[in-house]
Protein backbone atom coordinates (compact mmCIF):
# COMPACT_ATOMS: atom_id res chain seq x y z
CA UNK A 1 0.00 0.00 0.00
CA UNK A 2 3.16 2.63 0.38
CA UNK A 3 4.74 2.01 -2.52
CA UNK A 4 0.89 2.35 -4.16
CA UNK A 5 0.89 5.90 -2.50
CA UNK A 6 4.44 6.44 -3.64
CA UNK A 7 3.48 5.93 -7.46
CA UNK A 8 0.55 8.00 -6.85
CA UNK A 9 2.67 10.46 -5.73
CA UNK A 10 5.31 10.51 -8.24
CA UNK A 11 2.51 10.45 -11.15
CA UNK A 12 1.09 13.96 -9.06
CA UNK A 13 4.41 15.06 -9.55
CA UNK A 14 5.08 14.42 -13.20
CA UNK A 15 1.55 15.96 -13.83
CA UNK A 16 2.80 19.49 -11.76
CA UNK A 17 6.41 19.26 -13.51
CA UNK A 18 4.14 18.10 -16.68
CA UNK A 19 1.71 21.30 -16.59
CA UNK A 20 4.43 24.28 -15.95
CA UNK A 21 6.98 22.66 -18.48
CA UNK A 22 4.36 22.54 -21.02
CA UNK A 23 2.86 25.84 -20.20
CA UNK A 24 5.00 27.87 -22.27
CA UNK A 25 3.66 25.10 -25.11
CA UNK A 26 0.03 26.47 -24.25
CA UNK A 27 0.95 30.35 -23.40
CA UNK A 28 3.81 31.17 -25.67
CA UNK A 29 2.49 32.70 -28.94
CA UNK A 30 -0.31 35.10 -26.70
CA UNK A 31 2.59 35.98 -24.07
CA UNK A 32 5.11 36.67 -27.37
CA UNK A 33 2.44 38.94 -29.39
CA UNK A 34 1.80 40.72 -25.99
CA UNK A 35 -2.12 40.00 -26.52
CA UNK A 36 -1.69 39.26 -22.41
CA UNK A 37 0.53 39.87 -19.67
CA UNK A 38 2.53 36.16 -18.78
CA UNK A 39 0.19 36.81 -15.27
CA UNK A 40 -2.44 36.65 -17.67
CA UNK A 41 -2.18 33.98 -20.06
CA UNK A 42 -1.27 31.55 -17.25
CA UNK A 43 -4.46 31.73 -15.24
CA UNK A 44 -6.10 31.23 -18.78
CA UNK A 45 -4.24 28.18 -19.65
CA UNK A 46 -4.64 26.70 -15.93
CA UNK A 47 -8.69 27.44 -16.00
CA UNK A 48 -8.87 26.11 -19.25
CA UNK A 49 -6.31 23.15 -18.64
CA UNK A 50 -8.71 22.22 -15.62
CA UNK A 51 -11.87 22.05 -18.10
CA UNK A 52 -10.28 19.93 -20.76
CA UNK A 53 -9.08 17.71 -18.45
CA UNK A 54 -12.19 17.06 -17.83
CA UNK A 55 -13.33 15.92 -20.94
CA UNK A 56 -12.85 12.25 -22.32
CA UNK A 57 -10.68 9.36 -21.55
CA UNK A 58 -9.37 8.03 -24.45
CA UNK A 59 -6.11 9.07 -24.08
CA UNK A 60 -6.03 7.82 -20.29
CA UNK A 61 -6.97 4.32 -21.51
CA UNK A 62 -4.66 4.21 -24.17
CA UNK A 63 -2.14 4.85 -21.78
CA UNK A 64 -3.26 2.63 -18.81
CA UNK A 65 -3.90 -0.66 -21.01
CA UNK A 66 -2.67 -0.20 -25.04
CA UNK A 67 0.82 0.29 -24.27
CA UNK A 68 2.54 -2.04 -22.44
CA UNK A 69 1.78 -5.52 -20.53
CA UNK A 70 -0.19 -4.97 -17.73
CA UNK A 71 1.05 -8.78 -16.06
CA UNK A 72 4.70 -7.23 -15.92
CA UNK A 73 3.69 -3.78 -14.02
CA UNK A 74 4.32 -3.50 -11.20
CA UNK A 75 4.38 -0.48 -8.65
CA UNK A 76 8.28 -0.08 -8.55
CA UNK A 77 8.01 -0.58 -12.75
CA UNK A 78 5.48 2.82 -12.97
CA UNK A 79 7.48 4.38 -10.20
CA UNK A 80 10.89 3.98 -12.51
CA UNK A 81 8.81 5.36 -16.11
CA UNK A 82 7.99 8.12 -13.27
CA UNK A 83 11.22 9.31 -12.57
CA UNK A 84 13.04 8.63 -16.34
CA UNK A 85 10.57 11.27 -16.90
CA UNK A 86 10.96 13.22 -15.03
CA UNK A 87 14.89 13.67 -15.18
CA UNK A 88 14.30 14.08 -19.14
CA UNK A 89 11.56 16.86 -18.16
CA UNK A 90 13.42 18.86 -15.85
CA UNK A 91 16.48 18.87 -17.69
CA UNK A 92 15.00 19.95 -20.83
CA UNK A 93 12.99 22.73 -18.81
CA UNK A 94 16.80 23.94 -17.76
CA UNK A 95 17.72 24.00 -20.40
CA UNK A 96 14.85 25.67 -22.42
CA UNK A 97 14.59 22.85 -24.99
CA UNK A 98 10.55 22.26 -25.30
CA UNK A 99 10.74 18.38 -25.17
CA UNK A 100 7.83 16.39 -25.21
CA UNK A 101 6.19 15.19 -21.77
CA UNK A 102 4.55 12.61 -23.55
CA UNK A 103 7.21 11.00 -25.23
CA UNK A 104 9.08 11.44 -22.39
CA UNK A 105 6.31 9.31 -19.64
CA UNK A 106 6.04 6.56 -22.90
CA UNK A 107 9.77 5.94 -23.20
CA UNK A 108 10.29 5.65 -19.65
CA UNK A 109 7.39 3.18 -18.85
CA UNK A 110 8.43 1.01 -22.14
CA UNK A 111 11.99 0.79 -20.49
CA UNK A 112 10.82 0.45 -17.03
CA UNK A 113 8.49 -2.94 -18.50
CA UNK A 114 11.31 -4.17 -20.14
CA UNK A 115 13.42 -4.12 -17.41
CA UNK A 116 10.85 -5.46 -15.46
CA UNK A 117 9.94 -8.12 -17.97
CA UNK A 118 13.90 -9.50 -17.91
CA UNK A 119 14.48 -7.75 -21.50
CA UNK A 120 11.55 -9.22 -23.13
CA UNK A 121 10.07 -7.40 -25.85
CA UNK A 122 7.07 -8.72 -25.89
CA UNK A 123 6.19 -6.99 -23.04
CA UNK A 124 5.77 -3.66 -25.45
CA UNK A 125 2.28 -4.06 -27.15
CA UNK A 126 3.80 -3.17 -30.62
CA UNK A 127 0.27 -3.16 -32.52
CA UNK A 128 -3.22 -4.64 -32.14
CA UNK A 129 -5.61 -3.95 -34.84
CA UNK A 130 -9.02 -3.27 -33.71
CA UNK A 131 -11.03 -2.01 -36.54
CA UNK A 132 -11.41 -1.48 -39.56
CA UNK A 133 -9.29 1.66 -39.79
CA UNK A 134 -5.77 2.34 -39.10
CA UNK A 135 -7.21 4.91 -35.99
CA UNK A 136 -8.44 2.06 -34.44
CA UNK A 137 -5.97 0.20 -33.88
CA UNK A 138 -3.59 -0.10 -30.25
CA UNK A 139 -0.09 -0.59 -29.35
CA UNK A 140 2.93 1.85 -30.21
CA UNK A 141 2.88 1.33 -33.42
CA UNK A 142 -0.61 3.35 -34.34
CA UNK A 143 -0.44 5.25 -30.78
CA UNK A 144 2.99 6.54 -30.20
CA UNK A 145 5.09 6.14 -33.69
CA UNK A 146 2.40 7.35 -36.86
CA UNK A 147 1.32 10.34 -33.81
CA UNK A 148 4.78 11.25 -33.49
CA UNK A 149 5.69 11.65 -37.09
CA UNK A 150 2.07 12.62 -38.45
CA UNK A 151 0.94 15.36 -35.75
CA UNK A 152 4.00 17.70 -36.08
CA UNK A 153 3.74 17.32 -40.15
CA UNK A 154 -0.09 18.25 -39.83
CA UNK A 155 0.64 21.19 -37.41
CA UNK A 156 2.71 22.14 -39.72
CA UNK A 157 0.78 22.49 -43.10
CA UNK A 158 -2.66 23.28 -40.90
CA UNK A 159 0.04 26.30 -39.70
CA UNK A 160 0.83 26.98 -43.02
CA UNK A 161 -2.32 26.95 -44.61
CA UNK A 162 -3.83 29.16 -41.62
CA UNK A 163 -1.72 31.56 -42.37
CA UNK A 164 -1.69 31.71 -45.91
CA UNK A 165 -5.26 32.02 -46.18
CA UNK A 166 -5.23 35.09 -43.40
CA UNK A 167 -2.46 36.54 -45.51
CA UNK A 168 -5.29 35.84 -48.37
CA UNK A 169 -8.40 37.55 -46.83
CA UNK A 170 -6.16 40.03 -44.53
CA UNK A 171 -4.07 41.79 -47.91
CA UNK A 172 -6.13 44.62 -48.08
CA UNK A 173 -6.13 45.41 -44.71
CA UNK A 174 -4.24 47.63 -42.40
CA UNK A 175 -1.66 46.54 -39.98
CA UNK A 176 -3.40 48.58 -37.27
CA UNK A 177 -6.57 46.92 -37.74
CA UNK A 178 -5.14 43.58 -38.04
CA UNK A 179 -3.36 43.50 -34.88
CA UNK A 180 -6.58 44.94 -33.07
CA UNK A 181 -8.88 42.25 -34.52
CA UNK A 182 -6.77 39.32 -33.96
CA UNK A 183 -5.00 40.73 -30.31
CA UNK A 184 -9.12 40.13 -29.29
CA UNK A 185 -9.13 36.72 -31.49
CA UNK A 186 -6.03 35.07 -30.26
CA UNK A 187 -7.50 35.16 -26.54
CA UNK A 188 -10.04 32.87 -28.16
CA UNK A 189 -7.02 30.57 -30.15
CA UNK A 190 -5.65 30.43 -26.47
CA UNK A 191 -8.44 29.47 -24.67
CA UNK A 192 -8.64 26.59 -26.86
CA UNK A 193 -4.92 25.77 -27.05
CA UNK A 194 -5.19 25.45 -23.37
CA UNK A 195 -8.04 23.39 -22.86
CA UNK A 196 -6.81 20.96 -25.92
CA UNK A 197 -3.57 20.76 -23.92
CA UNK A 198 -5.19 19.91 -20.82
CA UNK A 199 -7.96 17.37 -22.64
CA UNK A 200 -4.63 15.34 -23.97
CA UNK A 201 -1.76 15.63 -21.53
CA UNK A 202 -3.69 15.77 -17.95
CA UNK A 203 -5.08 12.51 -18.94
CA UNK A 204 -1.79 10.47 -19.30
CA UNK A 205 -1.20 11.03 -15.79
CA UNK A 206 -4.45 9.68 -15.34
CA UNK A 207 -4.12 6.53 -17.22
CA UNK A 208 -0.43 6.04 -15.07
CA UNK A 209 -2.20 6.09 -11.82
CA UNK A 210 -5.39 3.95 -13.24
CA UNK A 211 -2.63 1.42 -14.17
CA UNK A 212 -1.39 1.31 -10.73
CA UNK A 213 -4.11 0.30 -9.33
CA UNK A 214 -5.16 -1.78 -11.75
CA UNK A 215 -1.80 -3.62 -11.22
CA UNK A 216 -2.73 -3.94 -7.55
CA UNK A 217 -5.87 -4.70 -7.86
CA UNK A 218 -5.00 -7.91 -9.95
CA UNK A 219 -1.89 -8.51 -7.68
CA UNK A 220 -4.37 -8.73 -4.95
CA UNK A 221 -3.00 -5.44 -3.26
CA UNK A 222 -5.98 -3.96 -2.45
CA UNK A 223 -8.12 -7.08 -1.28
CA UNK A 224 -8.11 -6.19 2.39
CA UNK A 225 -8.77 -2.11 2.24
CA UNK A 226 -11.37 -0.86 4.77
CA UNK A 227 -14.32 -0.01 2.88
CA UNK A 228 -14.04 3.41 2.67
CA UNK A 229 -11.10 2.73 0.56
CA UNK A 230 -12.61 0.34 -2.09
CA UNK A 231 -12.84 3.30 -4.41
CA UNK A 232 -9.06 2.40 -5.05
CA UNK A 233 -9.71 -0.35 -6.79
CA UNK A 234 -9.49 -0.47 -10.69
CA UNK A 235 -10.78 -3.66 -12.70
CA UNK A 236 -8.33 -5.17 -14.76
CA UNK A 237 -9.88 -5.23 -18.22
CA UNK A 238 -10.57 -8.49 -19.56
CA UNK A 239 -10.98 -10.14 -22.79
CA UNK A 240 -8.89 -7.00 -24.59
CA UNK A 241 -11.02 -4.05 -23.13
CA UNK A 242 -9.55 -1.13 -21.54
CA UNK A 243 -9.41 0.33 -17.77
CA UNK A 244 -11.99 2.69 -16.51
CA UNK A 245 -10.97 5.97 -15.42
CA UNK A 246 -12.61 6.48 -12.33
CA UNK A 247 -13.75 10.48 -11.95
CA UNK A 248 -11.76 10.63 -8.65
CA UNK A 249 -8.52 10.26 -10.76
CA UNK A 250 -9.02 12.95 -13.30
CA UNK A 251 -10.45 15.58 -10.84
CA UNK A 252 -7.10 14.96 -8.87
CA UNK A 253 -4.55 15.15 -12.07
CA UNK A 254 -6.81 17.99 -13.62
CA UNK A 255 -6.26 20.13 -10.20
CA UNK A 256 -2.99 19.07 -10.63
CA UNK A 257 -1.80 20.14 -13.89
CA UNK A 258 -3.64 23.55 -13.62
CA UNK A 259 -1.67 24.16 -10.62
CA UNK A 260 1.64 23.18 -12.20
CA UNK A 261 0.46 25.12 -15.34
CA UNK A 262 -0.26 28.26 -12.79
CA UNK A 263 3.29 28.24 -11.73
CA UNK A 264 5.05 29.08 -15.21
CA UNK A 265 7.53 27.96 -17.58
CA UNK A 266 9.33 31.23 -18.83
CA UNK A 267 12.63 29.61 -19.98
CA UNK A 268 10.69 27.50 -22.76
CA UNK A 269 8.53 30.43 -23.27
CA UNK A 270 11.70 32.52 -24.79
CA UNK A 271 12.45 29.76 -27.21
CA UNK A 272 9.40 29.28 -28.88
CA UNK A 273 7.51 32.68 -28.67
CA UNK A 274 10.68 34.84 -29.30
CA UNK A 275 14.13 33.06 -30.61
CA UNK A 276 12.01 30.99 -33.33
CA UNK A 277 10.31 33.08 -35.03
CA UNK A 278 8.68 36.89 -34.68
CA UNK A 279 5.56 36.84 -34.04
CA UNK A 280 2.15 39.00 -34.32
CA UNK A 281 -1.07 38.27 -33.05
CA UNK A 282 -2.81 37.27 -36.69
CA UNK A 283 0.45 34.61 -36.68
CA UNK A 284 -0.34 33.36 -32.60
CA UNK A 285 -3.63 33.10 -33.79
CA UNK A 286 -3.13 30.75 -36.76
CA UNK A 287 -0.69 28.69 -34.87
CA UNK A 288 -2.61 28.14 -32.04
CA UNK A 289 -5.49 27.25 -34.14
CA UNK A 290 -3.65 24.60 -35.59
CA UNK A 291 -1.34 23.22 -32.82
CA UNK A 292 -4.62 22.90 -30.43
CA UNK A 293 -6.97 20.94 -33.56
CA UNK A 294 -3.96 18.56 -33.91
CA UNK A 295 -4.81 17.88 -30.27
CA UNK A 296 -8.19 17.61 -29.95
CA UNK A 297 -8.38 15.54 -32.65
CA UNK A 298 -5.60 13.22 -31.21
CA UNK A 299 -7.27 13.02 -27.92
CA UNK A 300 -10.88 11.96 -29.72
CA UNK A 301 -8.74 9.05 -31.25
CA UNK A 302 -6.90 8.13 -27.88
CA UNK A 303 -3.46 9.50 -29.23
CA UNK A 304 -1.00 10.87 -26.61
CA UNK A 305 0.56 13.12 -29.08
CA UNK A 306 2.75 15.62 -27.93
CA UNK A 307 1.68 19.24 -27.22
CA UNK A 308 5.36 20.72 -28.02
CA UNK A 309 5.41 19.01 -31.66
CA UNK A 310 1.57 20.28 -32.23
CA UNK A 311 2.82 23.84 -31.49
CA UNK A 312 6.72 23.85 -32.69
CA UNK A 313 5.50 22.41 -35.64
CA UNK A 314 2.49 24.77 -36.45
CA UNK A 315 4.81 27.91 -35.14
CA UNK A 316 7.29 26.77 -37.99
CA UNK A 317 4.67 26.21 -40.88
CA UNK A 318 3.11 29.83 -39.59
CA UNK A 319 6.68 31.49 -40.37
CA UNK A 320 6.67 29.40 -43.53
CA UNK A 321 3.99 31.04 -45.01
CA UNK A 322 5.34 33.83 -44.35
CA UNK A 323 9.08 33.25 -45.94
CA UNK A 324 11.10 30.31 -45.23
CA UNK A 325 14.02 32.24 -44.06
CA UNK A 326 11.84 33.94 -41.23
CA UNK A 327 12.36 30.62 -39.08
CA UNK A 328 15.37 30.77 -37.22
CA UNK A 329 16.68 27.26 -38.27
CA UNK A 330 19.43 26.93 -35.94
CA UNK A 331 16.82 27.01 -33.18
CA UNK A 332 14.69 24.73 -35.09
CA UNK A 333 17.84 22.31 -35.23
CA UNK A 334 18.29 22.80 -31.24
CA UNK A 335 14.72 21.29 -31.00
CA UNK A 336 14.68 18.55 -33.11
CA UNK A 337 17.69 17.33 -31.40
CA UNK A 338 15.16 17.40 -28.02
CA UNK A 339 12.40 15.49 -30.14
CA UNK A 340 14.80 12.90 -31.51
CA UNK A 341 16.08 11.63 -28.10
CA UNK A 342 13.67 12.30 -25.64
CA UNK A 343 11.92 9.03 -26.12
CA UNK A 344 15.37 6.62 -26.21
CA UNK A 345 17.10 8.81 -23.60
CA UNK A 346 13.43 8.32 -21.22
CA UNK A 347 13.56 4.91 -22.67
CA UNK A 348 17.00 4.10 -20.84
CA UNK A 349 16.39 6.13 -17.80
CA UNK A 350 13.37 3.99 -16.72
CA UNK A 351 15.01 0.83 -17.50
CA UNK A 352 18.08 1.76 -15.86
CA UNK A 353 16.45 2.31 -12.49
CA UNK A 354 14.59 -0.36 -12.87
CA UNK A 355 17.32 -2.79 -13.21
CA UNK A 356 18.40 -0.65 -10.06
CA UNK A 357 15.46 -1.52 -8.12
CA UNK A 358 15.92 -5.04 -9.07
CA UNK A 359 19.84 -5.21 -8.12
CA UNK A 360 18.73 -3.92 -4.81
CA UNK A 361 15.82 -5.91 -3.84
CA UNK A 362 17.90 -9.61 -5.40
Amino acid sequence: MTLLCCVIFFSLVFEFINGFHDTANSIATVVSTKVLTPRQAILLAASMELCGAMVGTAVAKTVASGLVDMQVVTSYTIICALLGAIIWNLTTWYSGLPSSSSHALVGGLCGAALASAHGDWGALIWARQAGTHWWQGTGLFYKVVLPMISSPLCGLLLGMLAMSLLYFLLRRWRPARVNAVFGKLQLASAAYMGFSHGSNDAQKTMGIIALALASATAAGTLDHLPSWLHFLRVEPPAGGGSVEIATWIKVMCAITIAAGTASGGWRIIRTLGHKMVKLQPVHGFAAETAAATVLMVAARLGMPVSTTHAISASIMGVGAAKRFNAIKWTVVEQILWAWAMTLPVSAALGWLLMRLVRACCE
